[in-house]
C-alpha cells in the first residue's frame, strides 16, 4: 500500500455489477475481501515476514472489533453518500454472527465492509486507500 492504488486487481471481473443495485450484504461480502487484501499488503510491507506473525497481525486488523474501530476512525471523513452506504450495511439483516464478536461490532464491521465494497465497484480506489490508511494508523497507533 505504499504506492497509490490507481487500478483494481482483476477490474474486468466486476464488469456488469452495479454498486447501487446490490444488497448491502453482497457489498459487504466484496468489501471484506478488498479490505483483507489491503491489510495483508500493509502487514507484509510493515514488518516481519514470518507466517505466524503475519497471520496474527492480519487477523488483529480484520476482525469485527477492529473493523468497528476502523469505522470510528474514519467516520468524520465520510460523505453523506458514504455514510448512507455504511448505514445500509450496518442495518442489513444477517442470518448469523461470529460467536466471539459482539453483535454491535459485527454490524458496524458489516457496514464498513459494505462501504469498501461499494467504493470498489464505483472504482473509487484512492478513496478506499485514504480511508484504510487513516483507519489503520488510528487503530494501530502509528
Amino acid at each position: 500500500m505504499e504506492e497509490s492504488i490507481d487500478k483494481a486487481v482483476f477490474e474486468g471481473f466486476s464488469d456488469g455489477l452495479e454498486a447501487d443495485e446490490l444488497s448491502p450484504v453482497v457489498l459487504a461480502y466484496l468489501g471484506d475481501s478488498v479490505y483483507e487484501m489491503l491489510v495483508r499488503l500493509y502487514v507484509l510491507s510493515h514488518g516481519s515476514k514470518q507466517p505466524d506473525r503475519i497471520h496474527r497481525h492480519t487477523t488483529g486488523l480484520v476482525n469485527a472489533a477492529s473493523q468497528a474501530r476502523m469505522f470510528y476512525a474514519v467516520e468524520e471523513m465520510l460523505t453523506e453518500e458514504e455514510l448512507h452506504i455504511y448505514k445500509r450495511g450496518r442495518n442489513a439483516s444477517k442470518l448469523s454472527y461470529a460467536k466471539n464478536q459482539s453483535v454491535g461490532d459485527y454490524r458496524k464491521a458489516t457496514g464498513f465492509e459494505a462501504l469498501i465494497g461499494w467504493l470498489y465497484l464505483k472504482k473509487r480506489y484512492s478513496r478506499i486507500e485514504e480511508l484504510v490508511r487513516r483507519g489503520i494508523s488510528v487503530i494501530s497507533g502509528v
